[in-house]
């Protein structure tokens, strides 16, 4: 799914880019969330921010002529089926379209001070890559990112911590823990109390072991020697994983558009065989907090 949206938002980007005059300006688009780590799944809608080489008419002129056309394509994407960001984190927002060195000083404030916004930022942005422009402008700052945050224990502290606050919903008298009251009675958020979990995890992990890259699984099989985890143990995890995405996948697939949260599911309607893997799925997060705590 992410590699059939990378190429068409690429198409919408060249098609948009011959109608603005950007000449002379290096520039990079940049995916964030679940395509930044290659994972975007049906029901999603737009993450994404540029960053730009400030040139000779200095940031703001150069700012001033990369917002038309960063709006033109977050429209032109609405059009094609990605729903602009409810939380305004796109190309087109000023506050996301930003130097080279603006990046790097946003990514050093949000490592330095850990407070609840910083982290939330953190877990946002800090899952960026390349889509498409000059890749050097990424691949730089991603090598910043990594080096800020190894080499800054109580940043990736806090960030485990803010990584362990949500446990998986497995209870200690029937299988899950669900939700008790309104219409989403009997059901489990497999994205929030399942998927975000692995990637929150897998974030710290990566960035303390020093890991270049986003997507999840790539993360934990990197991370995997520096923490010494056994090659069965992270194959169990990966497996727990993919079968929570293949879930989502299901319901999203079987929902249609501005219908109830497709991501929820009742693990009432499985069957017995994906009742028992999606609870052993569960048991395989709660093993990888354990790493993390």
């Amino acid at each position: 799914v992410s590699t059939l949206n990378d190429a068409l938002v690429r198409q919408v980007l060249e098609t948009q880019a011959s109608r603005f005059n950007l000449d002379g300006i290096r520039w990079n688009w940049l995916a964030f969330g679940s395509e930044g780590r290659y994972e975007q799944t049906i029901s999603t809608d737009q993450d994404n921010g540029l960053i730009f080489e400030g040139g000779a008419d200095g940031e703001e002129a150069t700012r001033a002529r990369l917002l038309p056309f960063a709006q033109a394509v977050n429209r032109a994407l609405d059009e094609c089926g990605f729903p602009l960001c409810k939380g305004n984190i796109m190309a087109g927002n000023p506050d996301w379209c930003l130097s080279a060195e603006e990046w790097r000083g946003r990514f050093d404030q949000w490592i330095a001070n850990t407070d609840s916004q910083a982290l939330l930022s953190a877990v946002i942005f800090f899952d960026f890559r390349s889509l498409y422009g000059d890749d050097s402008l990424a691949n730089d700052l991603r090598e910043h990112l990594v080096e800020s945050a190894r080499g800054n224990r109580r940043f990736q502290r806090q960030l485990a911590q803010y990584a362990l606050e949500s446990k998986p919903p497995l209870g200690l008298i029937s299988d899950f823990v669900t939700e008790d009251e309104g219409e989403d009675r009997g059901t489990i958020d497999l994205k929030k109390s399942g998927a975000r979990l692995f990637t929150d995890a897998a974030r710290v992990l990566a960035l303390a072991a020093g890991v270049m890259h986003t997507n999840t699984v790539q993360r934990l099989r990197q991370a995997a020697s520096a923490l010494q985890m056994p090659a069965g143990e992270f194959a169990s995890i990966v497996e727990g994983f993919y079968f929570i995405q293949t879930l989502r996948l299901r319901g999203q697939l079987s929902t249609e558009p501005g219908q109830h949260n497709p991501n929820r599911l009742n693990p009432a309607t499985l069957n017995e065989v994906d009742r028992r893997i999606l609870k052993e799925s569960l048991r395989q997060l709660r093993k990888l907090q354990s790493r993390l705590t």
